[in-house]
């Protein structure tokens, strides 16, 4: 007999999480990933498309996996598939740039953005599923504790993550070094993955019926989307709280033209901003089941990120900055995943995920404009501003936010 909260399940959700974080952590789009990638080409501009890679391969399949996903009864088995293809996209990265990396830069560079793509191409399936899990294997409360803890050992995780990186990077010659890290972490990947497969998964009951085809599914899926506005007013918020990417995947090469960058600088940075997220996770976001004021907690710890980051000179400041990343990321991580969840009738619940997932996701590609704007306007502090901008927009609508509208259909 199926146990929701089961203890057991929690216990491999935060496993799952945190093997994911101690491999995912060496390509943090806000440290290494900038800094690999400005390796094999000065411009800032595909610095910017490659921060956007790393996830945003998912926008084109959300929809399409909701599609199929409205009809399972379980998702686990479909799971394992996207797990299998997520860890062989992430050793082929590794092992590009172990095989090409110095003498092949373009092609490298090339190798790693397909990589890169088709790791967060299958994290669009993955997404969906993911989401479903979670609804079904725990309450409203537990969830929002699970997903906490999750947050927690991933946490804990990237700061391990971050010790060995600075490790690594300090000792061996990039790229090298970077291959080092891609290949071994993927091999901790493996073993995350392997145990949130055993999770014990229900049998949903209440299903919808897959439409005939996937142009008819889109259209039934646009006019729910009309009818609930609720969920438009979620998907914009949200949208606007992806607007920090804008920034963040350039103040590590802000910081690096500041003051000389060690790998155990780079290294303690990724520490910090997941102690950030601990600090959060434990003292607010645990505590917190009102997720419509997660949110707006989170983009006030944002622009405050960025209001610090606009004064930074030194390394001090710059790990204020990445503390209250840290605590801001999480939070808009977990509101976002918990508020889809509480207005989506069970029987269409992966297309309501599917439907903010994919439109919030175009978020994704802002630091393709980031680049764009530093690269011709040549100015860190307009970028920053300009987010900070976006980031209050997106504050006071959060706490505008219609609390009472949920399910107007």
């Amino acid at each position: 007999m199926f146990k929701i909260d089961d203890p057991k399940n929690n216990y491999k959700n935060i496993t799952h999480a945190f093997f994911l974080a101690l491999a995912i952590t060496i390509a943090e789009p806000s440290t290494v990933l900038p800094l690999m990638v400005h390796h094999f080409s000065d411009s800032v501009i595909v610095v910017g498309i490659f921060a956007s890679l790393l996830r945003g391969g998912a926008i084109m399949v959300q929809l399409y996996a909701a599609f199929h996903a409205q009809a399972y009864r379980r998702v686990l088995p479909y799971l394992q598939k996207v797990f299998f293809f997520r860890f062989i996209s992430w050793f082929m990265i590794g092992l590009s740039i172990y095989f090409f990396g110095e003498h092949h830069k373009t092609l490298t560079l090339w190798l790693i953005g397909i990589g890169l793509f088709f790791f967060s191409f299958s994290a669009g399936f993955g997404a969906i599923y993911f989401k479903e899990l979670q609804a079904k294997l725990f309450s409203k409360k537990y969830r929002g504790k699970t997903m906490a803890n999750r947050s927690i050992a991933g946490s804990i995780a990237s700061i391990i993550s971050g010790g060995v990186a600075g490790f690594v990077l300090q000792n061996f010659e990039a790229p090298m070094s970077y291959a080092y890290l891609f290949m071994v972490s993927s091999l901790f990947m493996v073993i995350g993955f392997a145990t949130f497969v055993t999770i014990e998964e229900p049998s949903k009951e209440n299903i919808s019926t897959k439409e005939k085809d996937f142009r008819l599914f889109i259209k039934n899926a646009i006019k729910l989307l009309k009818q609930d506005k609720r969920l438009q007013q979620q998907i914009l918020i949200i949208f606007l709280g992806f607007s920090y990417l804008l920034s963040m995947p350039f103040v590590i090469l802000n910081a690096n033209s500041s003051f000389t960058l060690t790998g155990w600088a780079l290294g303690g940075f990724i520490t910090i901003q997941m102690l950030g997220s601990i600090i959060g996770s434990t003292l607010l976001w645990r505590k917190l089941h009102n997720y419509e004021n997660m949110l707006s907690l989170s983009f006030f710890f944002m622009i405050l990120a960025f209001m610090v980051a606009l004064f930074a000179n030194n390394i001090y400041l710059y790990g204020i900055v990445f503390l209250l990343f840290g605590i801001a990321i999480d939070g808009f991580s977990i509101s976002g995943m918990n508020l889809v969840i509480e207005i989506a009738p069970e029987d269409k619940r992966p297309v309501y995920t599917a439907l903010q997932v994919n439109i919030t996701s175009f978020g994704l590609f802002f630091p393709i404009l980031g680049g764009l704007i530093l690269k011709f306007v040549g100015s860190y502090t307009v970028i920053y501003l300009l987010t900070i901008v976006l980031l209050l927009v997106g504050f006071i609508l959060s706490i505008r936010m219609d609390r009472d509208s949920y399910k107007i259909i």
